[in-house]
């Protein structure tokens, strides 16, 4: 089973926290997250590319989504996840920004990206 979850993950994160000090960073989504700003990185779908398949009857690429969730106070670098998973071949399929009702100060937007991948490499369709 191919699995590029902990790899896509651990990159955006790291982009976060160098960018971003103190950053609160999930892999996980998170309703009311406890510091600001906070994201959250989950891998909501993973099928196999019927056209990749072969005789072989494992794996050979994989279609995946990510979530994103951020949750932000501030007004600058709303876009450096969507760069860093663009760097990666990813693309964006949705960007939604959610109203917060209970406090309008604070900036959610929810993202959705795709890319297909062998486990070692990704690719743009």
């Amino acid at each position: 089973m191919i699995d590029c979850e902990n790899e896509v993950y651990t990159r955006v994160a790291q982009v976060l926290r160098e960018k971003f000090p103190g950053i609160d960073v999930a892999s996980e989504y998170v309703q009311s997250p406890s510091s600001f700003p906070h994201a959250s990185i989950t891998q909501s779908d993973s099928y196999t590319l019927n056209e990749r398949q072969d005789t072989s009857m494992k794996e050979n690429m994989i279609e995946v989504m990510f979530e994103i969730n951020v949750y932000s106070n501030r007004t600058e670098g709303k876009k450096v996840i969507n760069d860093e998973l663009y760097s990666m071949n990813f693309r964006r399929t949705a960007m939604t920004p959610v109203p917060n009702m209970e406090d309008a100060t604070i900036y959610r937007i929810t993202a959705r990206y795709r890319v297909a991948t062998d486990g070692k490499h990704f690719y743009r369709r």
